[in-house]
């Protein structure tokens, strides 16, 4: 089958976009595993930020996270933070990502996270048994890596400027929606 992105395509923010964009299912009609294959962490953790775009354009929290199979370079699952577009405390990227793959072994993955994971999310990563994750935000929040590296899952920093950027100017539009999503309803009450 012929696909749009293969080994002759260049890595573009388009192609990323476009990746972002379509259902995981369908990615294999989109690029083939020559494109897959020379597919990098920053380009990963580019994909990811798309989707925390996506997220904040639908006026939710920019968060987005991709997985991917560790011996072949395919996207397997990938989310964004739908906290407010689908009114549900716990669908945050990460938890997307993990839903959208299915049940897999975990273990062969490495799930890429725009800003660093919560409590909630972090926890779900080493139950499940992933062998890395790559974090692109560790600038507006941080505090899990420990965590989860003490659970021998292997943490890696890679930040994303603008996804550094967005996640900032989400805070200060919507701080009450932030602490939403870190901390519940409980905790904007609380503080106002």
């Amino acid at each position: 089958m012929k696909t749009l992105l293969d080994k002759h395509t260049a890595k573009t923010e388009q192609a990323f976009r476009a990746i972002a964009h379509m259902a995981t299912a369908s990615l294999p009609a989109l690029m083939d595993d020559d494109f897959s294959s020379r597919l990098t962490d920053a380009d990963f953790m580019r994909i990811a930020v798309l989707l925390a775009q996506k997220s904040y354009d639908e006026g939710g929290c920019p968060i987005g996270a991709v997985i991917v199979n560790n011996s072949t370079n395919q996207i397997v699952g990938k989310g964004h933070n739908t906290l407010t577009q689908e009114n549900h405390p716990y669908n945050h990227g990460e938890t997307s990502a993990i839903r959208d793959a299915g049940r897999l072994d975990f273990s062969q993955t490495t799930i890429y996270t725009s800003l660093s994971p919560c409590v909630v999310c972090a926890t779900l990563v080493y139950m499940r048994g992933f062998s890395r994750v790559v974090v692109g935000d560790i600038t507006n929040a941080s505090g899990t890596e420990a965590l989860l590296q003490e659970k021998g899952v292997q943490v890696d920093i890679l930040e994303d400027q603008q996804g550094i950027e967005i996640y900032a100017r989400f805070r200060a539009e919507k701080p009450e929606q932030d602490l939403e999503d870190w901390q519940g309803l409980s905790a904007v009450y609380k503080n106002t």
